[in-house]
């Protein structure tokens, strides 16, 4: 809508990217604040209630009445800022769209699944999830060919592209999506634990992708350029602003999870982001939390399954803080202490070429 009064009314100043992607925070935020408690009312009525895994720490038993699927919420608000504020003839943003809604729709089932029976278990099974989500990655990547988005892979602090993956970055694109949702997904384990680092991401990630799509900008930084991929930005903006409305009833003690439906479609965006931003390799980096937590279930896994011994008292790691007697909101607050220094860092590295 704002880039249509920009282009027929002449109002001049909604052509710009910054200024919509604040419009767009701003509605999200208010929208989220707005729909939020008639959600959690909802909610409880219908005892949308996230079922507590069994072998959780005690403290966690208080929170079985705890509603979940807020993820619902916020991304609803998202792309209704979305919708108001980009150019919606821009395959790019089309790709972020069916982002958010491919995987909203894959951890909504899901949800849907734990609750109606009660137990985590009866959720989709992990193989049945990950399938989905390598589909639909593929379908995203497929729609970054088509729009003839630069196969190029590129590293940090190197200037240069490393290697052209031609078609198949449409598989490499779907993996990254791939594990950086599951891993926010593992992250969402305590409250606010995975919104706040993911808005720093998402304020990173924004930033990368506005630089990339600016040819002034981007060839100062030694940064490829991408015509037009800088509208991304604005919706990484709505949901920054739709996650900071959501943590204001998330955070500890949380009066509603964001559950599968919120975790998994963040993480899928926020690979989906730094895939445009070329920046799948600093997306270790701007998702150190989330990489950290998944980690350390693999480690536990490949402890456990060779050597019959934990390496933490409970994975992921953020439960294990809590068994070392960690007061849960000491957990969080550090934990978004590393999030924040560590999306500082990548982006000091913008200008190490």
């Amino acid at each position: 809508m704002f880039y249509w009064i920009y282009r027929h009314l002449d109002i001049n100043i909604f052509q710009y990217i910054t200024i919509r992607a604040g419009i767009g925070f701003t509605i999200a935020f208010l929208l989220t604040i707005f729909l939020m408690p008639k959600f959690i009312t909802w909610a409880k009525k219908r005892k949308a209630n996230q079922p507590i895994y069994s072998l959780a720490p005690d403290s966690h038993k208080s929170k079985s009445n705890t509603p979940t699927m807020g993820g619902i919420v916020f991304l609803v608000s998202t792309l209704i800022a979305t919708i108001l504020t980009v150019k919606l003839n821009n395959y790019y943003i089309i790709g972020g769209i069916l982002t958010i809604t491919f995987f909203g729709a894959i951890g909504l089932i899901d949800d849907l699944g734990k609750i109606l029976n009660g137990k985590n278990e009866f959720g989709l099974s992990p193989k049945t999830k990950l399938i989905l989500q390598f589909i639909f990655g593929l379908i995203v990547g497929s729609v970054l060919i088509f729009a003839n988005f630069d196969t190029n892979f590129y590293i940090p602090f190197y200037k240069y592209p490393i290697i052209d993956f031609g078609l198949f970055s449409v598989v490499f694109w779907a993996l990254v999506m791939v594990a950086s949702s599951n891993a926010v997904n593992l992250t969402d384990g305590l409250d606010g634990l995975a919104t706040v680092p993911s808005i720093f991401a998402l304020a990173s990630l924004s930033t990368l992708v506005y630089v990339t799509g600016n040819i002034v900008i981007s060839k100062y930084l030694l940064l490829p350029y991408i015509t037009e991929v800088g509208e991304v930005a604005i919706i990484g903006a709505t949901l920054a602003g739709s996650l900071m409305g959501f943590l204001w009833y998330n955070c500890h003690p949380a009066e509603v999870f964001m559950g599968d439906s919120g975790s998994l479609t963040l993480g899928a965006y926020i690979g989906y982001m730094a895939i445009l931003g070329k920046s799948e390799i600093l997306l270790l980096l701007i998702g150190f939390i989330f990489v950290i937590e998944t980690f350390s279930v693999i480690l536990q896994v490949i402890s456990y399954k060779t050597r019959k011994k934990r390496i933490f008292l409970m994975a992921p790691i953020h439960h294990h803080f809590e068994m070392k007697g960690w007061a849960e909101n000491k957990v969080i607050i550090r934990f978004w202490i590393i999030a924040l220094m560590s999306n500082i860092l990548a982006l000091i590295t913008l200008k190490i070429r």
